[in-house]
């Protein structure tokens, strides 16, 4: 998994890890911006929310038409510097008057502008790579490496927002409200690093930039599968019915940072201690993640020496937690601190996750991508489940006046977002998968559009939860709970259908 990558794979990823460092940290915190500057209801913050994510994965879209006319390094380029514009009006301090309104919308507009040149078009690059025949066999342990580079970044993210955002406040006696802005700054720097790092390691991936535009149509051409007209209009259909499943994935996914996050702050004990405490330390975090490795690194090696270096790092790894248990007292638990739970999860199960259905293969057992997708969405399910009982009893939130209504146990939320995190472990990478595999090879380029469009749906419909924020919780949550089981029921009735062409 971790040997023979190309060596532009690490380039390419770290960049993007730097992108999404500073995207996670400003999003971590920007619904909670929304409320604390402008003084706006639950529903009003969730509906630009949900526009803003919507808009970051509808216009990758677009990066990509333009991309295939202008070249993908530029188009990178561009992206990367058109973000670092968004990120410094966001980071300008400028009260809750229309003018700071329609800057930051401006500041928005710029961000998803910029991420929509860059996301897609740099995974295209990445995938470039493994066009070589000896990496070839590397390319899906290759972009498993890369998507779990993406979440390295966003682990850290909750962290650093929150810690700048008290720093400012503490040692610059800076308003709660204008600190947010110095999380945003943090964007700005990251990109810096990103760019950087792009370009000092451009070496690395050259011969993707050197790949001729001409080369590449005749080899895609002389490598399509003919398919008859019935049988591309099968697999466009397939693939059509599949995006109604995604789109209320994400939609039930990305209430992390909308009606989840409200639940932190107005439900969950705003301390812990022992254990619990130690959750939100994301140098503990990181421990836990080496000795999942190790475990990892201890089953796969062969030789005895790597054997050992692996149960070195987890004896040391289990020591220091020990050690970090003892010192360890109060915490004070912050509502986007959450958010390193899933990019931690993501982190440490992906190779689990990679082990498990190649050992399912190798027996045969290994289930289609469609009853992947399924499964995915009822584990999402399950996970709103927890969400609804746990709810019963407590009070409804007021939307309007956001105030701390119970102590509910922190880890209840953190078994929320471990639920989501293999739910999406199930979807995710296996629908861009089925994507690659189904789409007809002259349609590939749409097709893939059409997965980011329906991601971006998803995420526009994140703000219908929010709306409901106020009511009973019972009614929030279980409303996420039949969506999921809805889609899981759908997608099982047509399984034979995706499965002829999966």
């Amino acid at each position: 998994m971790f040997e023979g990558q190309p060596r532009g794979l690490w380039a390419l990823a770290f960049a993007n890890t730097g992108e999404r460092f500073g995207y996670y940290t400003m999003l971590a915190v920007f619904i909670l911006f929304l409320q604390a500057n402008f003084g706006w209801s639950s529903s009003t913050a969730g509906l630009v929310y949900s526009t803003f994510l919507m808009l970051v994965y509808f216009l990758p879209l677009f990066g990509g038409i333009a991309a295939d006319r202008w070249g993908y390094s530029r188009m990178v380029t561009i992206g990367i510097f058109i973000m670092f514009a968004g990120y410094a009006l966001l980071s300008i301090p400028m009260g809750a008057s229309m003018i700071a309104i329609a800057v930051m919308g401006a500041a928005l507009l710029l961000v998803s502008m910029g991420t929509g040149l860059f996301k897609g078009n740099l995974q295209v690059m990445v995938g470039d790579l493994y066009n070589d025949p000896q990496y070839a066999a590397k390319r899906d342990s290759g972009f498993s490496l890369f998507y779990m580079l993406i979440n390295v970044g966003a682990l850290f993210a909750p962290t650093a927002a929150i810690k700048i955002m008290e720093w400012a406040q503490q040692s610059l006696s800076i308003s709660e409200a204008d600190s947010y802005h110095f999380a945003f700054a943090v964007a700005c720097v990251s990109l810096i690093i990103s760019i950087c790092i792009y370009y000092g390691f451009k070496s690395t991936f050259q011969q993707v930039l050197n790949v001729e535009k001409k080369d590449k149509a005749k080899a895609d051409t002389a490598n399509e599968q003919e398919l008859s007209k019935s049988e591309t209009t099968e697999r466009i259909v397939c693939l059509v019915l599949v995006y109604a499943v995604v789109i209320f994935f994400w939609m039930a996914f990305h209430q992390n940072g909308a009606t989840l996050t409200y639940f932190a702050r107005d439900f969950v004990a705003t301390t812990a201690t022992g254990v619990t405490a130690m959750e939100f330390d994301v140098t503990n975090l990181l421990l836990c993640i080496v000795i999942v490795y190790g475990l990892f690194g201890i089953t796969q090696s062969k030789a005895v020496q790597q054997k050992g270096i692996w149960g070195a790092a987890i004896l040391a790894s289990a020591g220091m937690l020990y050690y970090k248990y003892t010192q360890t007292g109060e915490v004070t638990v912050s509502a986007p601190i959450f958010q390193q739970f899933n990019p931690c999860f993501v982190v440490a199960l992906t190779p689990v996750s990679i082990a498990l259905f190649g050992w399912l293969a190798k027996k045969g057992k290994e289930p289609k991508a469609p009853v992947k997708i399924g499964l995915g969405m009822l584990v999402a399910a399950v996970a709103y489940l927890l969400m609804t009982v746990t709810s019963i009893g407590l009070p409804a939130p007021n939307a309007e006046t956001p105030e701390h209504l119970a102590n509910v146990s922190p880890n209840i939320l953190v078994s929320t977002y471990l639920i989501l995190t293999f739910a999406e472990l199930l979807l995710s990478p296996i629908g861009i998968s089925f994507v690659t595999k189904v789409a007809p090879p002259k349609y590939k380029g749409m097709m893939m559009g059409g997965w980011f469009v329906a991601t971006a749906v998803g995420n526009f419909l994140v703000s219908i939860p929010t709306i409901l924020w106020g009511k009973d919780l019972y009614i929030v949550w279980g409303t996420l709970m039949c969506i999921c089981l809805v889609a899981a029921l759908f997608i099982f009735s047509i399984i034979k259908k995706l499965n002829r062409v999966a």
